[in-house]
C-alpha cells in the first residue's frame, strides 16, 4: 500500500478553510493546509491599498459573526493577539434631513428611538436576544432537528418571511429604514423569503455581542486563527495554486474551502452525473463594487449617531433600498445605489497615520458588473455628509472582476459564495443528506456555499470537518463546540 502524507488537506485559507483545519488539527490528525497566495486569509486580509500608514481591509471589515460564531468563541483567540474593539454605536442609518436610527447595544435603547415602533421593534428582535445563546448553534448549522425545536420555530415564523412583508408590522420610517439597512446584507431583493433573516440575526448579534472591528485589521483574525493551528502542530503551504485534486499530495480526506465552480474545475472528474449537474445548477448572487479612502479627516456625518458608528448604511428609506436592490438583481445599476461603509479608523488609531483616516464601502451591482461606482457611492456618502469629497487624500477601487480576481471564491463579485434564498439556504450547494460530503468519497465542500453560508464565522468549516471526521476517521464530535 502506499504511503499516506497527510490525514487531511484543506484547499483554501479563508475563515471556513482555517477552521476546518483547527477542527481535525485538534483531534490529533496530520493536516495540511494549502493557500494560494502568499498569505492566509481569504475574505481575512488587510493592506496598504491607498497610501502608506493607511491600512485597509481588502475584502471583509466588520465582524458581528466571528464574535457570535459558537467555533471562534471555544478557541483561545485572545492568547494569539487577536483584540476586538466596539464601536459604541453598532450601525447607523442616516436619513435625508440630518436625522438618524441606529443599533445600539441593547433592544431597549434602539426601541425607544423608534418612535410609534418601539413596541413592535422590541416584539421582534427582543425574543431572539433573549434565546440568542440557545438559538445560535442551531441558526449557524446545517439543517437538522433542533436543540430547541419551540424556540426555532418561533424564530422561524418572522425569519422565513421575505424583509418586506416583515417591514410592515413598522410604521415609522426609522424603523423601516432600520430594518431595511439590516436586511440588504442578504444581497438579493428584499421581496425574497428568508430576507427577514438576516435582518433579525444581524439586529441580535449586535445586541449581543456589537459589531466590533478587530485591531489592526481583518488580517488579524486570520493570524490568530492560523498561529493557533500551527501551535497544535499543523503544516501550512503557501503559494500554491491547486488546480486538480491529482496535484495534491496523498491523503484520507480532502476539504476544499471553494465555491461550486471552482470544484468542479478542481474535482468534477470525480463526481456523479447528478452531483455534476447540481453544481452547475448552483446560483450566485449580485456583486460588489468596493472603495477603500484615505481620509484627511473622519466622514463629516450630519447625524451624531453616524459618527460614532463603525458600520453605516446609506440608503434613506426602506423603499429607496428595497428599489435599488431589486433593480440590482435585475441586471441594472441603481442610480442611488444601497452603499454599506464602515470606518474602523474612528475606534482603531493603528490604522492610520496620525491624525488621519480609513472609511471602506461597497454597494450591490449586478453580477459580473465592470462598472465604475465610484461617483455614485461617494455621492451617496456626500448626501449624508456634505464635505465627505473634499477629505478624500486617496482611493482604491475594485469592480467584481477585480474582486473575483483577488479571491476567486467571490464569483462574479459575490461575496456570500452564492445567493442565500429560500431554495437555496439549506441546500447548498446540492440537495444532499450531507451538504458538505462531494459524491467522492473523501472529498468534501466546506466553503460559504454551505450552510449557513456567508459571514466571517468559521462554521461552515467546522461543520464540514465534524462531518469527515465522522465519516473517515469515526469520531463524533459535538455538535457545538465546546468553549
Amino acid at each position: 500500500m502506499s504511503k499516506i502524507d497527510y490525514d487531511a488537506i484543506i484547499v483554501g485559507s479563508g475563515p471556513n478553510g482555517l477552521a476546518a483545519a483547527i477542527t481535525l488539527q485538534q483531534q490529533g490528525l496530520t493536516v495540511l493546509l494549502i493557500e494560494g497566495k502568499d498569505t492566509v486569509g481569504g475574505g481575512l486580509r488587510t493592506a496598504e491599498l491607498t497610501l502608506p500608514g493607511f491600512k485597509h481591509d481588502v475584502c471583509s471589515a466588520i465582524h458581528p459573526m466571528a464574535v457570535a460564531s459558537p467555533f471562534f468563541a471555544s478557541l483561545p483567540l485572545a492568547a494569539q493577539g487577536l483584540e476586538f474593539i466596539k464601536p459604541r454605536v453598532a450601525a447607523a442609518h442616516p436619513f435625508d434631513g440630518g436625522t438618524a436610527a441606529a443599533l445600539f447595544g441593547s433592544v431597549e435603547q434602539t426601541a425607544e428611538r423608534l418612535g410609534k415602533d418601539e413596541e413592535a421593534y422590541k416584539n421582534l428582535i427582543g425574543p431572539l436576544v433573549k434565546d440568542w445563546e440557545k438559538l445560535v448553534a442551531d441558526i449557524l448549522s446545517p439543517f437538522k432537528w433542533p436543540e430547541h425545536p419551540l424556540l426555532m420555530a418561533k424564530f422561524g415564523l418572522s425569519a422565513l418571511q421575505s424583509a418586506e412583508r416583515v417591514a410592515n408590522k413598522f410604521s415609522t420610517k426609522e424603523a423601516k429604514g432600520l430594518w431595511a439597512g439590516m436586511t440588504a446584507h442578504s444581497i438579493q431583493p428584499l421581496s425574497n423569503l428568508t430576507t427577514g433573516a438576516i435582518g433579525m440575526v444581524l439586529s441580535a448579534v449586535g445586541h449581543v455581542h456589537g459589531w466590533p472591528v478587530p485591531k489592526g485589521g481583518s488580517a488579524s483574525v486570520a493570524n490568530a486563527l492560523l498561529n493557533y493551528f500551527i501551535s497544535l502542530g499543523g503544516t501550512v503551504q503557501t503559494n500554491f495554486i491547486v488546480k486538480t485534486l491529482a496535484e495534491l499530495p496523498s491523503a484520507k480526506v480532502t476539504l476544499l474551502d471553494v465555491t461550486p465552480k471552482q470544484l468542479l474545475e478542481i474535482a468534477g472528474s470525480q463526481f456523479s452525473w447528478l452531483y455534476k449537474k447540481q453544481l452547475q445548477n448552483y446560483r450566485y448572487g449580485m456583486g460588489v463594487f468596493k472603495i477603500d479612502w484615505a481620509l484627511s479627516n473622519p466622514v463629516p456625518f450630519i447625524a451624531d449617531e453616524c459618527r460614532k458608528a463603525g458600520t453605516v448604511h446609506l440608503g434613506n428609506t426602506f423603499k429607496e433600498i428595497a428599489a435599488g436592490e431589486k433593480a440590482s438583481s435585475a441586471g441594472i445599476h441603481a442610480e442611488k445605489p444601497f452603499v454599506l461603509l464602515a470606518q474602523p479608523s474612528v475606534f482603531d488609531a493603528s490604522r492610520a497615520p496620525e491624525g488621519k483616516h480609513t472609511a471602506w464601502a461597497y454597494c450591490h451591482v449586478p453580477n459580473g458588473s465592470r462598472k465604475d461606482m465610484t461617483a455614485a457611492i461617494e455621492q451617496q456618502v456626500e448626501r449624508f455628509a456634505p464635505g465627505f469629497k473634499e477629505v478624500i487624500l486617496s482611493r482604491h477601487t475594485m469592480n467584481t472582476v477585480q474582486v473575483e480576481a483577488y479571491n476567486p471564491n467571490y464569483i462574479g463579485g459575490d461575496i456570500n459564495g452564492g445567493i442565500i434564498d429560500l431554495t437555496q439556504l439549506y441546500t447548498r450547494p446540492a440537495m444532499r443528506l450531507s451538504p458538505y460530503r462531494t459524491s467522492a468519497k473523501g472529498v468534501y465542500i466546506c466553503s460559504s456555499s454551505t450552510p449557513p453560508g456567508g459571514g466571517v464565522h468559521g462554521m461552515c468549516g467546522y461543520h464540514a470537518a465534524r462531518q469527515a471526521l465522522t465519516d473517515i476517521f469515526n469520531i463524533n464530535i459535538p455538535h457545538k463546540p465546546i468553549s
